[in-house]
């Protein structure tokens, strides 16, 4: 085998390799011995299908095969001639015709970067600390209480709280929603509903009442030719209903699974609830913390590209998951991209700070967690038994738990800052540093 190297940017190599042809050959006879020893075809007992057939059924699959086995084979013993670490699977460029007793392929990939020795005694990382408190169980049954409302209608005008039926329509330049008559919608006066538009309009007026005037559709409004647009409402009151509020009874708390229905113990389910949210809050908001200290420290790492487009890519589904299999928007790629950017060095950090300090996965700790997921679902057993069947499902819980025990552990060597934040902030963050 034959191999030569070339660098064609900081990350990206250029790997020509050559091997003999009969290598190749003695390959695709093997499999075709193989499986003329094995292949099942109507009209021929097994083990009698002639040779012309099975080349002229699978000769194509075959030497395909072949040759795909021997490009990985010989890919892998180049790269570790060369000590190069690849940081994904090659583009591999071959046509994989014998020329001069030889054949071969060109590999072009990106290696893992020269990363630097991280000083986490000098790192300066704030810790979040929290706590859930009565008034933080009081607000979330409150919250399910909301979420339960029934809304009954009512012969009077209409306020905050409310919610009103509206038989609509929209003219926008010269775009006009619906193209005929008027659509019927909903909304919840100061609800934050997709209508919120209407709110203002709408209080004080009664069933059958006909209100006309200008407002700014928001940019998320699912219509795109009303996104973010002046346009010109006209809409009739169809209906006005008010929100009855379930009172926190037994009935109301046998809705979540408890037996006894009492108030005690549905405060003691509702606060375990939180408790275990919060953890996972706290130890997200640790992970962001120590990776964003270390991207800001050593931000001249160099970042293979390759890396950095899978976490873009992974950013802007989880931000934008009706977009199922479509292709994503350029323009949220390049969004996405400096975050990206800063996570994946943050990533080749902890790992890299996880190998030099013998930092390895707690079983336990992976146990703990799989747990404390199955414990959301009615049954536990099943979901605990799915991540033990499903190796990536594992895997996934296997590095976020090394992601936190690295983040622990920079916290207890770096010059670390005790932050006592309320319940409410951890949960609902603002601004950039969440």
């Amino acid at each position: 085998m034959q191999v030569s190297l070339e660098n064609v940017g900081k990350l990206e190599r250029k790997l020509i390799v050559k091997f003999p042809a009969e290598q190749y050959e003695t390959k695709v006879r093997q499999r075709f011995t193989e499986l003329g020893r094995s292949v099942r075809l109507k009209g021929f007992r097994p083990g009698k299908v002639p040779a012309k057939v099975i080349e002229q059924r699978f000769g194509e699959q075959v030497r395909g095969e072949a040759l795909s086995d021997l490009i990985g084979s010989t890919f892998s013993e180049a790269v570790r001639a060369q000590n190069l670490q690849p940081v994904a699977n090659p583009n591999i460029d071959t046509d994989g015709k014998p020329k001069d007793g030889e054949i071969a392929y060109t590999a072009t990939f990106e290696v893992m970067p020269e990363l630097p020795t991280v000083e986490v005694s000098l790192l300066k990382v704030d810790r979040p600390r929290a706590e859930v408190g009565e008034s933080d169980v009081d607000h979330m049954i409150e919250t399910l209480r909301v979420q339960r409302r029934v809304f009954e209608k009512v012969a009077r005008a209409a306020q905050t709280g409310d919610m009103v039926i509206v038989d609509y329509s929209a003219q926008a330049d010269d775009f006009r929603h619906p193209a005929e008559g008027r659509e019927r919608a909903a909304t919840i006066i100061d609800g934050n509903t997709a209508l919120a538009l209407f709110d203002d309009a709408l209080k004080g007026h009664s069933q059958g009442d006909e209100v006309a005037f200008d407002a700014e559709f928001p940019a998320a409004f699912p219509i795109p030719q009303l996104a973010a647009k002046q346009a010109h409402v006209d809409l009739r009151v169809g209906e006005v209903q008010e929100p009855k509020t379930p009172e926190v009874d037994a009935a109301f708390i046998h809705n979540f699974g408890i037996a006894d229905g009492s108030v005690e113990t549905f405060r003691r389910e509702v606060r375990a609830n939180l408790e275990r949210e919060l953890d996972n809050a706290l130890r997200a908001r640790l992970r962001n913390e120590v990776g964003s200290k270390l991207a800001a420290t050593y931000a001249d790492i160099e970042v293979p590209k390759v890396l950095e487009r899978a976490e873009s890519e992974s950013l802007v589904r989880a931000a934008m998951p009706n977009l199922g299999q479509q292709a994503i928007p350029a323009a949220a790629m390049e969004a996405a991209q400096p975050i990206a950017h800063q996570r994946v060095i943050a990533g080749l950090l902890l790992r890299q700070i996880a190998q030099s300090n013998n930092l390895r996965v707690d079983n336990r700790k992976v146990t703990e967690r799989i747990a404390k997921i199955a414990s959301t679902y009615e049954e536990p057993e099943q979901v605990i038994e799915l991540y033990r069947g499903n190796p990536q499902l594992m895997e996934n819980v296997r590095t976020a738990v090394l992601e936190d025990q690295v983040s622990e552990w920079v916290a207890e060597h770096a010059d670390t800052t005790e932050v006592t934040l309320s319940f409410d902030e951890v949960m609902h963050p603002q601004g950039p540093a969440a």
